[in-house]
């Protein structure tokens, strides 16, 4: 079983103990803290119901209730957890317990967003299945192998040492679409990409041979792009002036750039991309121009750490699903030679740049589940 805890949700699934993983089911409790409600698909199709749950802790008791049911009651061999940060500690899968737990939940500062839900599972699991090994898996261990230079911040050694780097995120995310590129495009293993995972989070991969050579998130995932409610990228003198002038203290510095910014800060209006879209309000329209302006600023420094760009992938909910903002990022981007062809990018086929382009774009899925499956197995096999 594989669980990917967010702060409103809980995505699911379940996978065959073998070695070509076969899918078992997929589902996710949305809306917690507002609305629950249960999405499972399966062999037998797709299935939503409201549900009462009023934590992590009672939907992961209802996910494990929910899978003995749909699988009549096949043993667990094993639990993977998605985990957002693992620190200068852990640039690979760890199998979970107590000091490997305190450890991780010393490091909640560094994603206050996503850290505390992603334990919250494994604490619960901890004490419900305690014979079920659990594997926690690293969204910063993709990045582990960037060269030194690319992780340092310009400040005193001793913080550099006490582990105040850039670190980068969503490496599941981009660990899964290397893996699937290889499939589909095996002409690119060895390329230079550039990797749009295109969420409410957001963030951009320079990647060589399969490996992450620099990111645009670094010592918290608030960095880099503009995302949903995160400003991303900001001069550090806007928060001493905040301090200063408008007496913003640490929590509520972090409520304004993790929870106000971004798509929803500047348009006043939603954070959710399909909403913008729909509106004719000029903060909405001034929102989607900030969105890929960045992007495409952020993609030119990125393919001059490459030393030049072979092939762009979007990847996540509005790369995958959004053809203006490919549409928009790839028209400023005509200077490294990418072009996109209209009819496969609004068909939201695989490979969406015309033949004969000197760089190629791509739409990849992503699949952190499949990849924390991956990553489960292989651990487990090697026990």
């Amino acid at each position: 079983m594989v669980l990917n805890a967010g702060s409103s949700s809980i995505k699911f699934a379940a996978f065959g103990a073998q070695d070509d993983l076969p899918v078992l089911l997929r589902g996710q409790i949305e809306g917690l803290g507002v609305r629950p409600r249960l999405v499972i698909s399966g062999d037998a199709g797709s299935r939503t119901r409201d549900i009462t749950c009023a934590s992590h802790a009672e939907a992961t008791e209802l996910i494990l209730h929910e899978l003995g049911q749909q699988l009549a009651g096949r043993p667990l061999a094993g639990i993977g957890h998605r985990v957002v940060h693992g620190g200068t500690r852990f640039s690979a899968p760890v199998r979970m317990d107590g000091a490997v737990l305190d450890y991780l939940h010393g490091l909640i500062p560094l994603a206050p967003l996503h850290q505390p839900h992603n334990l919250a599972p494994i604490r619960q699991l901890a004490a419900a299945r305690p014979e079920v090994p659990q594997i926690a898996c690293f969204d910063t261990a993709f990045h582990a192998l960037q060269p030194a230079i690319a992780t340092r911040f310009a400040l005193p050694r001793a913080l550099h040492e006490e582990g105040v780097r850039r670190y980068g995120f969503h490496g599941l995310s981009y660990e899964s679409v290397v893996a699937r590129l290889a499939r589909h495009a095996p002409h690119l293993a060895d390329k230079r990409l550039v990797i749009a995972h295109l969420g409410n989070g957001a963030s951009l991969c320079a990647v060589h041979r399969g490996q992450s050579v620099a990111s645009t998130m670094g010592f918290t995932a608030l960095d880099g792009l503009m995302m949903g409610t995160r400003s991303g990228s900001l001069d550090p003198g806007v928060l001493l002036w905040l301090m200063d002038e408008k007496g913003m203290d640490a929590r509520a510095l972090e409520a304004l750039l993790y929870q106000q910014s971004g798509l929803l800060g500047v348009s006043g209006l939603s954070s959710d991309m399909r909403v913008l879209r729909a509106s004719e309000a000029e903060p909405a329209r001034e929102a989607i121009a900030l969105f890929t302006y960045r992007i495409i600023r952020e993609i030119g420094s990125l393919a001059a750490a490459l030393g030049g760009l072979d092939a762009l992938i979007f990847t996540a909910g509005i790369g995958e699903n959004d053809a203006a903002t490919r549409a928009e990022v790839v028209a400023g981007l005509g200077w490294l030679g990418l072009a996109i062809d209209p009819a496969a990018n609004q068909a939201g086929h695989a490979r969406i740049s015309p033949e004969g382009a000197a760089g190629e774009v791509w739409i990849i899925p992503t699949d952190e589940e499949g990849m924390i499956a991956a990553q489960l197995w292989r651990l487990l096999q090697s026990a």
